[in-house]
């Protein structure tokens, strides 16, 4: 449906606040304020403007402007408390139309209980039908609205006309005049008074009543056509708003007095001889008695229903005011469901699913509606809210400093994906009106705006904690890939340095779930120091060339928490695809420095063609200044032959408990082998005795995929340095030690002993003069049987230790 502005005169109450703002600052600085307020709010629905242009706009309205904006931490936490925000909402506008009702009935006589419990019962009552006009559906909740605007625009209009139609003798002794020049003149310059008398004091009054010009962005979901109707929507509600606001304090402050008495012998007699103190005085009208003993019950400084007094038709005042609090009370009940329903869908946070389901062809949150209103009948039932008031403001002041920051820091991410349509905005206005809005947090309410603050910070660290499984394209990763990039340019300036030396690995794991001991060892030195590559050579068959790039590769990486890059490529035979690695991985400084693969076991059964391949790979690493780690371990490094067997065994209790313990308990499957070869009764009939030792290889080679990610107990790494190859051997244990799974091992070099590793500096044959079957052979005695992995290590002769340095 079109766009309606419902939101023209959010917060009506502030129409009649404005004459005693106006009294207190004067018609000029009345004027400030309001340019100010709508400054900042017009900057915002600029920001809000681009952002919904920028493509298609679902339900969810503010959360869903800012969290496909900024992402899902920021946009979820804002979303939580703007919902929260709008609920209690629902509750400060019903309570200020149950006191206007309670005040009719009081002048006429009327009392139900008492002062406090009419308010209540008021506005339970009043909750409930508007909570009735929601559940109906968008078209009645339109209906109502135009019904509100239109009685808002006829007070409105009845209180111009009032404004023109001379004055009456009772409505000149409340200090009303029509428009007169001197009154303009002395009402245009400010005359503070009482605690708020101040600029910031009257700014912080009125602001909060610009609070509302998202309330139509909010139902964006109900929009026929949101990408057009809520800038349109937005910036004509801040426009008619802002020129509202501006009439009514030019008009008041022409045709009423500061002071006045209400009474009618006031009047100033000509053969009176005293000082006459007051701008009444050149209309026959002497009120200096009340002005000096400060007892004037009239005039804008005094009475706040100077706009009922100069309307044409008082009551049409209050109808005003009716409308204008069930309109905004109404705005706020539809909003918060919508939002809320849409943080809901995204599953961001535990134990809210349940109110996103929606019903019906327009998808209503049914179940949201009646969560807002449980949440604003209790505010109600506390019928004083001047304690949440300030929170709920500074709530939505949050969300104005977040949507002009989503503006910002999309337009300045410079990313191909920021092409709004809407063209009429800046970001640096953007970033202004956002600095400005936290600015007006802490100047309206500062302990308010730290617990908003608070309470944002507290659901962005649940966020970023949880790390939702969600990709909205956000200017956040925009600007990452930025930051990335010139950081990467930048180290191009920057020259090598031993004290700055990191070995950087390029790992030969194939598919990293397949070698998980590897991939876990060359990760404990390089996480949050330096560049790990995962790599897979795949042949040119097609399918295998899909497995290589397949991104699963990647998420077993995550899944394992192992900070490394996946590289797939496709060669004809294993040396030239590792050459091409070799040369080409990497970008700028940040490229692979370290060789490590695994120790080729089958040299004595393989071809010499195949060990000539192998031995090729670390002649082509030594050539391009490479270092190299050979890792060897007794049981083997592939692991991926095992997974064939699963298919046969998966009903045993081994493989059941494999993803639940392995990655964390190793040593709960010892005990389960164990109690199986303690207790052969354990062996039938569900493990026949042939599938035992199947079960037991399977169970030991998921032990030595976890080796290298359980915690080490206080035993030695040992170092057996046999050369000075730059210090490489020396280095790596000592980045092992430094991980908290590795720091109760002590490093030993040269000394034999216990040893959950040992370090080898690794011998190289010369090409062309050593047999390549030989040297492998020769690798193959020195680390054969030895039940402690051995990590073979051969550097470039590139000095890596801080021991080198002048």
């Amino acid at each position: 449906r079109p766009h309606t502005m419902k939101h023209i005169f959010h917060n009506q109450h502030m129409r009649f606040l404005l004459p005693w703002i106006t009294a207190q600052a004067g018609i000029g600085l009345t004027w400030v304020i309001i340019l100010l307020s709508s400054c900042i709010t017009g900057i915002t629905g600029l920001s809000t403007s681009a952002i919904a242009t920028n493509g298609k706009v679902k339900g969810g309205g503010t959360y869903f402007l800012i969290s496909r904006s900024l992402g899902p931490e920021l946009g979820g936490s804002i979303g939580l408390i703007f919902a929260f925000a709008n609920a209690v909402a629902v509750a400060m506008h019903t309570v200020g139309f149950a006191e206007t009702v309670r005040d009719l009935m009081f002048e006429n006589g009327a009392v139900m209980v008492d002062a406090t419990n009419d308010i209540r019962i008021i506005g339970i009552i009043t909750v409930t039908c508007l909570l009735g006009i929601s559940m109906a559906g968008m078209a009645w909740e339109s209906k109502a609205q135009i019904l509100f605007f239109l009685v808002i625009m006829v007070s409105f209009a009845s209180y111009i006309v009032g404004t023109i139609i001379p004055a009456s003798t009772q409505k000149q002794a409340k200090g009303f005049f029509s428009y007169k020049a001197d009154i303009f003149a002395a009402n245009f310059v400010p005359k503070w008074h009482g605690p708020d008398g101040s600029f910031f004091g009257m700014f912080s009054i009125f602001f909060p009543s610009a609070t509302g010009i998202l309330a139509g962005a909010n139902i964006s979901g109900d929009l026929k056509n949101p990408t057009v109707a809520i800038p349109r929507g937005t910036m004509m509600a801040i426009f008619w708003t802002t020129m509202s606001y501006l009439i009514i304090s030019a008009t008041i402050g022409s045709c009423v007095v500061r002071d006045a008495s209400g009474m009618l012998n006031d009047t100033l007699l000509p053969s009176s001889s005293g000082v006459c103190v007051g701008d009444a005085c050149q209309y026959g009208w002497d009120f200096t008695d009340c002005i000096h003993n400060k007892s004037c019950a009239y005039g804008i400084s005094n009475y706040y229903q100077s706009m009922s007094m100069v309307s044409a038709f008082a009551p049409l005042i209050t109808a005003g005011i009716f409308g204008a609090t069930l309109s905004s009370a109404l705005a706020c009940l539809v909003s918060a469901p919508k939002v809320f329903q849409c943080l809901c869908k995204d599953k961001l946070y535990p134990f809210i699913g349940f109110f996103g389901k929606g019903y019906g062809k327009n998808d209503e949150p049914l179940r949201g509606y009646l969560l807002t209103y449980i949440i604003a009948a209790c505010f109600i039932l506390i019928a004083e809210l001047n304690t949440i008031a300030p929170i709920i403001s500074n709530f939505f002041l949050c969300s104005y400093a977040l949507i002009n920051f989503s503006c910002f820091h999309a337009s300045i991410t410079n990313s191909p994906g920021w092409r709004p349509s809407f063209r009429f905005y800046s970001k640096w206005l953007s970033l202004l009106g956002s600095v400005c809005s936290v600015v007006i947090m802490f100047l309206l309410t500062w302990w308010a705006a730290l617990i908003a603050f608070g309470v944002v910070f507290v659901l962005l660290g649940y966020t970023l904690y949880k790390k939702p499984a969600v990709n909205w394209g956000s200017s956040v990763q925009a600007s990452s890939y930025n930051i990335a990039l010139n950081q990467c340019v930048g180290l191009n300036h920057v020259e090598d340095h031993v004290k700055n030396y990191r070995p950087q690995c390029l790992v030969l794991t194939g598919p990293p779930s397949s070698r998980p001991a590897l991939v876990d060892l060359v990760a404990c030195f390089t996480k949050g120091l330096s560049l790990m590559m995962c790599c897979n050579v795949a042949g040119p068959s097609p399918s295998v060339v899909e497995k290589a790039s397949s991104d699963r590769h990647v998420t077993w990486l995550n899944q394992r928490k192992v900070r490394s890059f996946y590289r797939g490529v496709v060669a004809t035979d294993l040396g030239s695809g590792v050459n091409m690695l070799l040369q080409a991985a990497g970008l700028g400084r940040i490229r692979p420095n370290v060789l490590l693969m695994g120790f080729k076991k089958d040299c004595r059964s393989d071809t010499p063609q195949a060990a000539h391949n192998y031995i090729g790979i670390l002649h082509d690493a030594f050539d391009l200044q490479y270092g190299v780690c050979i890792l060897r371990m007794k049981e083997g490094l592939d692991v991926s032959h095992t997974s064939q067997s699963h298919g046969k065994i998966t009903d045993y209790k081994c493989l059941l408990l494999q993803n639940q313990y392995t990655m964390q308990m190793p040593l709960f499957l010892f005990q389960l082998i164990q109690a199986l070869m303690e207790d052969k009764r354990a062996l039938t009939p569900s493990l026949p005795l042939p599938l035992f030792k199947q079960v037991l290889h399977v169970c030991i080679c998921m032990i030595t995929s976890t080796v290298f990610q359980k915690k080490q107990e206080k035993k030695t790494i040992d170092v057996y340095w046999l050369s000075d190859d730059g210090g490489l051997t020396l280095l790596l244990p000592y980045l092992l030690t430094r991980r908290k799974r590795w720091a109760r091992c002590k490093v030993r070099v040269f000394v034999g002993g216990e040893t959950a590793l040992r370090l080898l500096t690794m011998p190289v044959g010369r090409r062309g003069v050593c047999p390549n079957t030989l040297y492998l052979l020769w690798l193959d005695a020195l680390s054969r049987d030895l039940r402690p992995p051995v990590l073979m290590v051969r550097g470039n002769h590139e000095n890596v230790l801080t021991f080198y340095c002048q």
